[in-house]
């Protein structure tokens, strides 16, 4: 007799007693492998063996590919016993294990358990374990000792808990993909005189994005260096006695095409934005503006957020800006039609709150072609905009709400608590940049991480390659 058997099905489990078994029973249970069981695995075991997680290093391996973990199978006999076979009651005492062949990606495993002893005295039983792949191949087998239940019980299943699966440095390779093959772009690097901007700028040059231009106080900047062992060998240094020179120089050096990039080191932002504004050549006629570009763990796909870093208490003509270099930023990072949700508090226009008004007008604006590139919709709520599910328990219909790419928030204060917010209690990465000028603004906080500065200077290489085919394009015009 052989039961069939699954970790899922059924509101109930019931055990089989010792009594019950006979030598020869068995039961059976089947599982097809998933990556997100192998990283899952490795997640609660702390087994990161590269062989698992790494495809590089897998395929140099003489698997020549990624592998399960052996255990991932031993497991599979675990839920058998313990839910279905003998199920709910039983002890497992022992486990012998022969693992015979790797378990990839796709494999559908079956777990065959069959009893081939009993004691009566003890109340133990032995059992054969068998786990094969879908091409009947054996890739476990071994003998387990179990102390089966000796009382019947129905017990209702419980779902087991969900695991959100969520792998930073897997998203931030996805983003470095972007620039592969990109030429290296000169970025001048504003008063980096504290450890965090300054490796900053050298974690990015070693990533092959940027040739960093040091400008600020050399002594100090050295200093610094020396301190947090950041070799700048062969590193351009321009050496200027404080942040107000250094914006200014750097801003120069833009206005002049020397660079294609700044880069906000440790000074204020608004005084490296006034020594940018105070060049007429790198104004463009839009506002300057930023965006936050973030990789949520429950959301799928990259989430754009503007401006939560530069425009207090924008007017209706200023948000026209935000939003088109927010669609503009967005089409350069690959959505060709960046889906834009006007954020406010509520879903419907509403007199007594202005930033529906804004919303309502910056949608028709689109629909008149004043803003182009996008598609817009709002007021949205929040939830209105992420949330396919709030969607439709609230009955809207549209093309934007519960898949927005680009949230467009009323003001500065609201923006920002939302960035906060899915960093710090929703587990996002994070990094920034600032649009409208002639050159892209690498925008980092002293809080951010290597990771997340790195990041904000791929947003910037790709912004400024952007803006090189753009030059180019113009000229053949011209020319």
């Amino acid at each position: 007799m052989t039961i069939e058997a699954t970790t899922t099905d059924g509101l109930w489990m019931e055990n089989i007693t010792y009594d019950e078994l006979s030598v020869g029973h068995s039961a059976r249970l089947v599982r097809t492998v998933t990556l997100q069981d192998i990283q899952a695995f490795a997640a609660v075991s702390g087994d990161i063996n590269p062989a698992h997680l790494n495809p590089e290093y897998a395929d140099a391996t003489m698997f020549h590919g990624v592998i399960a973990h052996g255990m991932l199978g031993a497991a599979l006999i675990s839920a058998l016993f313990g839910t279905q076979f003998p199920g709910p009651g039983t002890i497992y005492l022992g486990q012998e294990l022969k693992f015979t062949k790797p378990v990839r990606i796709g494999d559908t495993l079956t777990v065959l358990a069959t009893v081939s002893e009993k004691n009566d005295e003890k109340k133990r039983i032995k059992m054969d374990c068998l786990v094969t792949n879908q091409s009947g191949e054996t890739v476990l087998k071994g003998e387990a000792n179990l102390m089966p239940p000796t009382k019947k019980v129905r017990v209702q299943r419980i779902d087991a808990p969900q695991i959100q699966l969520y792998d930073p440095e897997a998203r931030f390779s996805t983003l470095l993909d972007q620039v592969q093959g990109l030429d290296i772009v000169r970025c001048a690097v504003v008063h980096p005189c504290d450890a965090g901007s300054l490796s900053g700028a050298m974690d990015a040059a070693n990533h092959g994005l940027i040739k960093p231009v040091l400008i600020g106080p050399e002594g100090r900047i050295r200093h610094v260096a020396e301190e947090a062992g950041i070799s700048l060998q062969g590193v351009e240094i321009i050496s200027v006695e404080h942040s107000h020179a250094a914006a200014e120089m750097a801003a120069e050096m833009a206005a002049n095409k020397e660079v294609e990039i700044l880069m906000k080191g440790s000074l204020h932002t608004d005084e490296l934005l006034k020594a940018v504004l105070s060049h007429k050549a790198l104004r463009t006629g839009r506002r300057l503006s930023h965006v936050f570009r973030f990789d949520v763990p429950l959301y799928p796909k990259p989430l754009i957020i503007t401006d939560a870093a530069i425009n207090i208490e924008p007017t209706l003509q200023e948000k026209v800006d935000i939003v088109q270099n927010a669609i503009d930023f967005a089409r350069v990072m690959g959505i060709e039609t960046p889906k834009v949700a006007i954020l406010s508090a509520v879903e419907t226009v509403t007199a007594s709150i202005p930033s529906t008004l804004d919303a309502a007008a910056l949608c028709k604006m689109a629909d008149r072609g004043q803003i182009t590139g996008g598609l817009l919709d709002g007021p949205l709520a929040f939830d209105n905009a992420v949330s396919p599910d709030a969607v439709q328990i609230k009955g809207i219909v549209s093309e934007v709400a519960g898949q927005a790419d680009i949230l467009a928030v009323p003001d500065l204060e609201s923006g920002n608590m939302i960035a906060k917010q899915l960093e710090y209690l929703a587990g996002a990465s994070g990094s920034g940049l600032v649009l409208g000028a002639r050159v892209p603004i690498a925008l980092t906080s002293r809080a951010d991480g290597p990771m997340a500065r790195v990041a904000s200077t791929v947003l910037a290489v790709l912004a400024a390659h952007d803006n090189r085919r753009k030059n180019q394009a113009n000229a053949w015009k011209q020319g």
